[in-house]
């Protein structure tokens, strides 16, 4: 199993057993780094990525089959869980359970480092190289709609979180 604590510039750093490093992918347009997800008998058992979050709405969605839990790093971050809007600051812990609508942000004025954990694991990397691409302008927006079974990622909307983020 991989552990992760702080590393000498304030990122996150991955220790597999044994002590290896474990590097993660990285997708700079998003600020995020995906880690090495753990897998028992050819099934992720989780999947985790930090990333810093910057003021301005994120699309509300739910997944399916997997819960996903946000660890508040450092700054203060405003998260969609259900139908309601929670402010976590450092050291907070929220989850979602499967099927929740949920959807994350920093507080205005603020930016915020996250740890997400996603259980059972789902294969994300492309994903966010896709949100990358939608954000440079290379592909659609509308072209997230196209892998939201892929990714078990599905979008909808979201009073509380959009009547909370105006």
């Amino acid at each position: 199993m991989a552990s992760g604590r702080r590393g000498p510039t304030g990122g996150i750093r991955s220790r597999r057993r044994g002590g290896e490093a474990a590097r993660g992918h990285r997708v700079p347009a998003l600020g995020l780094r995906e880690f090495p997800c753990g897998r028992d008998d050819e099934r992720l058992s989780f999947s985790s990525f930090a990333l810093t979050v910057r003021p301005g709405p994120a699309r509300p969605h739910f997944h399916t089959r997997s819960a996903e839990m946000f660890y508040i790093l450092d700054g203060t971050a405003q998260l969609l869980s259900g139908d309601r809007v929670v402010t976590a600051e450092q050291g907070d812990l929220v989850v979602v359970p499967p099927g929740a609508a949920h959807a994350f942000a920093a507080a205005p004025g603020q930016d915020s480092d996250i740890l997400i954990v996603i259980t059972p694991g789902v294969e994300r990397f492309e994903y966010f190289r896709h949100l990358e691409r939608v954000g440079l302008g290379k592909v659609p927006p509308e072209t997230l709609l196209e892998v939201q079974e892929l990714y078990d990622n599905h979008f909808l909307a979201s009073e509380a979180w959009e009547g909370r983020r105006d």
